[in-house]
């Protein structure tokens, strides 16, 4: 290739370093297998490039993930991308995947590092760039999380808001860490056409992009970022004149090189002002949201700390564990998990995230089997899974006979009777009793297990009543082959035989377990009862107005509307609480657009109450509300929607937990749940990827987006003393203002249904954000239901300590029923954690240490106490390298902790 000669950079025409890069979005409009297949013929391309050029450079779009995609189908390619890598030629990592940032928990953007800088190391080192090119927006953690990690610098596109006027900014954290970071003006394609067209016409190109970073520059080279999605880049580049490198070359030689003070942006980037940030993937097929969400929580709070803390034989966990992270970071990816891809790809995504809830599950079912060993058969193992004394339901199977639950101080527990289990589980007529042997599994018959068995005939001739007894918690001698010859001689039929299960109650019991331990129950009667919790229980007077609920620290009612009035003990009171709304959506999976003429639907034809539990532990209400709502945007038809509402009030707990569910049978339209204010708010604040952020009331627009103020949280929001504790990442916005800057009402996303990947004509989006592909499926058809919990507060939310009620709310206690030979096991403490506003994130065994993440979700400095009798502590970084002994002193380690500090401590244990 000959190019006319390029003019040598001087001070008014800066260098151009170019970086040959793909981006690679590993699953969206196609699914992952067959996107893989252009993956292998691409990097085969790029590796035959730098094979016979040793100036190639070639940087892997941040993610090591597609590259072992690659080795995968390519294992002999593997030495190559060694040695490149090695050479500094082939830039890999530092992630395994480009996560969306907000649709996963802040401990899966720390594993995803983990992963990606450790399967790095593996091919000859990761690149030491906090590159995150296509994520729509930044979480206000990340130059935390990146710092962690020995990253200090970090380059991204899209979420910068309007006032940063150059190429380059500093980005502050939440806790208050600084990165430098480099803004990719135009994308992190900005240089695509370099080299696409006719080589004469090179230097105007070069001049022309140089052009185009008029105004950017903020001192040394200018970037030039030379690839777009799924292609490689010519290898003609390195005969161009250019200077080419990868992405942590460039920004070595850039470093340092900035004229005056940098721009300033603190907190998290969601700003519409130079790129769009397509909000709407926060309630796309959001039950890829719920999934997500119930895979981490197995994962981070129950299967990692109880295999830890339960298991002396670890070996099967570590590597079941290790599956399931594998599996919850790959659908983390900004096109997996934000369902914004085809109906194909969301399908497989929703089988993988499935699968590593199974796998935690299933390490949580290992624990569980050896803490019911360690109990007798009539007992119960209460386990907590926070790190601070806890005291709260469990749901238990009992005989009738003994439904007292005794702790271990001989003290009994609050119980109360739910329900009772059917006695008779099956009636057959069998001609020959011999096929009876084909259901029984040693003791197993129909999930129970087998007691005792009877046979009696009637009279003279053959044939009989033959009755087996079963129970959920057999005791006693059995032999399957006594049972085998009984069936053999009892003789010809016909024989009625009936399956009875011994009369099981199931009971909710209060239980306080000491933090991270364990408490056991053992059953004893034959009186039922127990003492009472001394809470009021449900008042259902028949008017569907006076609908009532109270524990004594929130009174509840349904009004005649079907929504709920609050009443907190400290007299903070809310009405309308609930509000369902219906309105259409004539966007996409990537941007929510309302049809010109939104006509919204939210009061019911018909609303019916029912008593559903009424005790002194537990009291439940359904409210069912009926709407004619609007097949489609287009139709005049209408569908009938029942929608569910179950409230339930526990004791002890300051908030009414709800589940909402409903058939969703429209098309193309946003579903809201809606609670008013008790005081107007001009901001919110919202819990998620370790950070409780504050925001408006309005989102900075611009970048061919309507800048709708949907935004993100986690595990809570809350404004103007309302808060809704969250199962999953939820969209929410403030609404119904009356003045300018002020909102009178929360609206919490329920499902939003749309038919388009990405519609060429979106109303709040003036380019397409991916091909038109229809995708009937992300309409979420169907049965749908959702949990949240909410409660009116006084003061602030830190002062109202959501982040723990939130804990609370989303982590109950497990029960396990024991099955050992007798009640051995007895209640224990495992370590605890204290201090305002400290959370922990994660506990889990490394390297024979006890690795706990823990964060301050605190406005101010605060200071975490670990207590469990430690004989060592350290402090590591994200990645698990030790960084610094901390003191133990009588067994505790005393931390202190900035606003939002995350801190990783590695303890040993006696």
């Amino acid at each position: 290739m000959r190019v006319n000669p390029l003019p040598s950079p001087s001070d008014d025409r800066p260098e151009i370093v170019v970086v040959p890069h793909t981006h690679w979005d590993r699953e969206w409009y196609l699914p992952f297998q067959r996107f893989r297949m252009g993956l292998v013929r691409m990097l085969d391309d790029v590796l035959s490039a730098m094979d016979e050029d040793p100036a190639y450079r070639f940087t892997m779009d941040g993610q090591l993930a597609a590259v072992e995609d690659y080795l995968e189908i390519r294992p002999a390619r593997r030495g190559d991308v060694a040695r490149f890598v090695a050479e500094g030629r082939f830039a890999v990592g530092p992630w395994l995947i480009l996560s969306d940032e907000f649709l996963c928990s802040g401990e899966t953007l720390i594993r995803n590092l983990e992963y990606g800088m450790r399967g790095s190391a593996a091919l000859g080192g990761a690149m030491r760039v906090g590159y995150l090119p296509d994520q729509f927006g930044h979480c206000a953690q990340m130059p935390q999380i990146l710092a962690s990690a020995g990253l200090r610098e970090a380059c991204l596109w899209r979420g910068v808001p309007a006032h940063v006027d150059r190429d380059a900014f500093v980005w502050t954290g939440a806790d208050g860490t600084a990165v430098t970071t480099r803004y990719l003006p135009g994308g992190y394609g900005n240089a695509v056409a370099l080299l696409s067209g006719p080589p004469e016409g090179l230097p105007d190109r070069v001049a022309a992009f140089a052009s185009s970073m008029d105004g950017w520059r903020s001192g040394g080279p200018l970037l030039a970022m030379y690839g777009a999605d799924h292609s490689a880049p010519s290898r003609e580049i390195t005969r161009a004149g250019l200077r080419v490198a990868t992405l942590g070359e460039f920004m070595d030689a850039a470093a340092g090189t900035h004229d005056g003070d940098l721009p300033r942006v603190t907190g998290e980037l969601r700003s519409h002002a130079r790129a769009n940030i397509l909000p709407g993937v926060i309630s796309a097929r959001v039950g890829l949201k719920q999934a997500m969400a119930r895979a981490e929580r197995v994962l981070t709070r129950y299967a990692e700390p109880l295999s830890a803390l339960w298991l002396s034989d670890r070996t099967a966990s570590a590597r079941l564990l290790d599956l399931a992270w594998r599996r919850v970071i790959a659908c983390s990816g900004h096109d997996s998990v934000t369902g914004c891809g085809a109906d194909d790809t969301a399908q497989q995504v929703a089988a993988r995230i499935a699968e590593a809830e199974q796998i935690g599950q299933a390490v949580v079912d290992l624990v569980g089997s050896s803490l019911a060993a360690s109990a007798g058969k009539n007992s119960v193992v209460v386990v907590n899974p926070s790190p601070f004394e806890r005291s709260g339901l469990v749901l238990a199977d009992l005989p009738e006979r003994s439904a007292v639950l005794v702790a271990a101080d001989g003290r009994a527990a609050p119980v109360q009777r739910l329900e009772h289990a059917p006695t008779l589980l099956d009636e057959t007529v069998m001609d020959d009793l011999a096929r009876l042997l084909g259901r029984v599994h040693e003791r197993e018959l129909f999930g129970h297990e087998i007691v005792s068995w009877a046979l009696e005939r009637p009279g003279e001739g053959g044939g009989g009543v033959f009755t087996v007894t079963v129970s959920r918690h057999a005791s006693g001698a059995y032999a399957y082959e006594d049972l085998r010859q009984a069936i053999l001689h009892a003789g010809p039929g016909p024989w009625t035989v009936r399956t009875l299960a011994e009369p099981v109650v199931t009971v909710a019991a209060h239980v306080t377990v000491p933090p991270l331990g364990r408490a056991v129950l053992t059953a004893r009667g034959p009186v039922f009862g127990g003492p009472r919790a001394g809470l009021p229980g449900a008042v259902l007077d028949g008017e569907q107005d006076a609908a009532t609920l109270d524990n004594g620290l929130l009174r509840v009612q349904v009004a005649a509307d079907g929504t709920l009035s609050l009443r907190s003990a400290e007299g903070v009171e809310v009405h309308g609480v609930g509000r369902v709304a219906h309105g259409g959506d004539v966007g996409d999976t990537y941007n929510y657009a309302p049809p010109p003429l939104d006509r919204v639907r939210d009061v019911p034809v018909h609303v019916s109450v029912e008593q559903v539990h009424a005790g002194p532990l537990v009291s439940v209400l359904d409210v069912v509300r009926t709407y004619e709502w609007p097949a489609d945007g287009h139709s005049t038809s209408q569908v009938t929607t029942d929608v569910r509402t179950r409230v339930e009030l526990r004791a002890g707990e300051p908030y009414a937990r709800c589940e909402v569910s409903f058939d969703v049978g429209c098309r193309d339209h946003r579903i809201r749940w809606h609670a008013p204010l008790p005081a107007a708010a001009d901001e919110s604040f919202a819990e998620g990827q370790l950070a409780v952020v504050r925001r408006g009331l309005t989102a900075e627009g611009g970048g061919g987006e309507e800048p709708v103020p949907t935004f993100p949280a986690e595990s809570f929001v809350a404004a103007g003393g309302l808060a809704v504790l969250l199962d999953h990442v939820s969209e929410y916005e403030l609404v119904g203002a009356r003045v300018p800057q002020v909102a009178e009402e929360l609206a919490l996303t329920l499902v939003r249904s749309v038919g388009l990947l990405s519609g060429n004509r979106n109303p709040h989006r003036d380019e397409p954000a991916g091909p038109q592909v229809a995708t009937p499926a992300a309409q979420c058809p169907g049965p749908f239901s959702t949990r949240f919990a909410v409660l009116p507060y006084s003061g602030t939310w830190h002062e109202a300590e959501l982040p723990r009620l939130a804990e609370e709310f989303r982590h109950e206690l497990l029960a396990v029923p024991g099955s050992g030979p007798s009640a051995a096991a007895s209640e224990r403490r495992g370590l605890m954690i204290t201090g305002d506003g400290v959370m922990m994130a994660a506990l889990r065994e490394r390297d024979g240490w006890l690795e706990i993440r823990l964060v301050a979700e605190h406005p101010v400095a605060t200071e975490a106490v670990i207590h469990g009798g430690f004989t060592g502590a350290r402090l590591a970084d994200a990645l698990g390298s030790p960084a610094a002994p901390l003191d133990v002193a009588e067994g505790s380690v005393r931390l202190p902790l900035r606003p939002f500090e995350i801190a990783t401590v590695q303890v040993s244990w006696l």
